[in-house]
């Protein structure tokens, strides 16, 4: 997926989830964020994830699966994933 690099927005996926991450670090690190905002901060974390797993898949189905050079291993690859995902 050496495209990627090129891909704006699962870079700024990317980005945003590293600067929850550190958020959330500091958050249980200085302990004096109580649980429930640490939950909704692990939350919003995983539906960040979420989000960038669909971007990668949907990038992956475009530019991998669904291209001209369809190769059936490759399908087979993805949909293994996709079993795994679910």
């Amino acid at each position: 997926m050496a495209h990627l690099q090129h891909n704006r927005k699962v870079l700024n996926r990317i980005s945003r989830l590293q600067g929850q991450m550190n958020a959330t670090y500091k958050s249980v690190s200085e302990g004096k964020t109580p649980c429930i905002e640490v939950l909704q901060q692990v939350a919003a974390i995983r539906g960040a994830v979420h989000g960038l797993m669909n971007e990668l898949l949907e990038d992956h189905l475009k530019n991998h699966v669904l291209s001209d050079s369809y190769d059936e291993t490759e399908l087979e690859i993805f949909l293994d994933l996709l079993k795994k995902y679910k």
